[in-house]
Parts: structure tokens; C-alpha cells; sequence
């Protein structure tokens, strides 16, 4: 596929997905690479932008430059925005007490312990869908007991072979004291996303070294 293929069938999909406006939205493409840029009016805009140019087959990474600007009657001043952050983090039952947030010119930077990859990733959703966010920079720790690798690379090794999505023979896994390297290739970014998903789930997961390869 050439890059202005690539280019007109993400700016097919950003227009096709009625969460996102892309208007303002500027997209170009390199080799597989997407770069969207431009203006969005929130966060939550932005990642589904990103989303959306990651379903298009041909994409291999997507470099989300979008910037959120809010109309005047959102801006919040940093300590209004981040109690509206922490009460948002308090009546998430999948966010661990152990997490906090602060806040700078409207940037939310989360802090604390989680035991698991999805719980972090549930601060971040629910910080990042607070009006008056744009940006969360997430310093999460993921903390807990570490199995033995052997339990750790069997386990997700099961999960790749359970899923439907994923050729479980095309992809290697390899864990050390929580890190679990993933290599091999995938025919889609959809493929790739399945794979480092599943690798998270597994327990004691703490860091994903990502290697897998897409190739259309």
C-alpha cells in the first residue's frame, strides 16, 4: 500500500468514528508510520484518534501528536481539576486506593502502586475522560509477587493459543524477575495489540519488552 493510500484510508476512519472530530485533524503517512496532528477538545479525542488510525490495515505505529485545546468555559484551574481527578480515581472500584494524581497546567501525573497492568490502565482511562484534562502522564508502579518464568511463559503462551485472533507458533515468550520479552511477527497492529494485552494479564507481569514485528 503506498503512503497516500495509507493516508486517505486513516482520514477515512478518523471521519467514519463519530467520537472523534476530525476537522482539525491533519494525518500523514511514512512506511507504515501515521502521524497525526492538529487539535482536538479533549483528551479522551485524542487517544480515540489514536485507536482509530491503529484499526487501519497497513499501520505499523501511530505518532499522536494531537494537541487538546478546550473552549474558555472548560479550562479548570489545577487544583479544581485535580480534586474532580481524585474523586473520579475514588468511585472507580478497578483503581486501587493506592493511587494518586497531581496536577500542572492541566497535565495529570498519576503516582502510587497497582498490582495489575489493567488497573493502571483504568487510572489512566478514568483520569484522562476528566474535562479539563490534556495530557496524562502515568508513573504507576506495578508491584507484587513474581511467579517462576517457566509459570509466567507457559501461561501466556495458553492465552496466545486460546485466542482466536493470534497465530500462538509465530510469536516467542520469554520472562525474567517480571519482564516478559515478546518477539516474533503478526499481520496487523489488532494482532499486536491481542498479544501485549495478553502478555499483561499474566501475574507478576511488571514490564513488557515489546519485539513483535508487524508485517502486512
Amino acid at each position: 500500500m503506498s503512503n497516500d493510500e495509507l493516508q486517505l484510508n486513516v482520514s477515512d476512519e478518523l471521519l467514519w468514528d463519530p467520537k472523534i472530530d476530525s476537522a482539525s485533524i491533519a494525518v500523514s503517512a511514512d512506511d507504515g508510520t501515521v502521524t497525526l496532528k492538529g487539535t482536538v477538545g479533549s483528551f479522551r479525542e485524542k487517544q480515540e484518534a489514536k485507536k482509530a488510525a491503529e484499526r487501519v490495515w497497513g499501520v505499523k505505529k501511530v505518532d499522536n501528536k494531537l494537541q487538546v485545546r478546550f473552549l474558555d468555559s472548560f479550562g479548570r484551574d489545577d487544583a479544581d481539576l485535580r480534586g474532580a481527578v481524585l474523586q473520579a480515581l475514588m468511585l472507580d472500584s478497578l483503581v486501587p486506593t493506592t493511587i494518586d494524581a497531581s496536577v500542572t497546567n492541566g497535565v495529570v501525573t498519576l503516582t502510587g502502586t497497582a498490582a495489575w497492568m489493567y488497573q493502571r490502565e483504568e487510572a489512566e482511562t478514568v483520569a484522562g475522560n476528566v474535562t479539563g484534562v490534556i495530557e496524562v502522564d502515568d508513573h504507576i508502579d506495578l508491584v507484587g509477587q513474581t511467579p517462576k518464568p517457566e509459570d509466567v511463559e507457559k501461561a501466556i503462551k495458553r492465552s496466545f493459543e486460546r485466542n482466536a485472533k493470534l497465530d500462538a507458533k509465530s510469536l516467542a515468550v520469554e520472562s525474567t524477575n517480571g519482564t516478559v520479552t515478546l518477539s516474533g511477527v503478526v499481520g496487523s497492529w489488532a494482532e499486536h495489540e491481542e498479544a501485549v494485552d495478553a502478555a499483561w494479564a499474566a501475574p507478576g507481569v511488571t514490564k513488557v519488552d515489546d519485539r513483535i514485528v508487524v508485517a502486512y
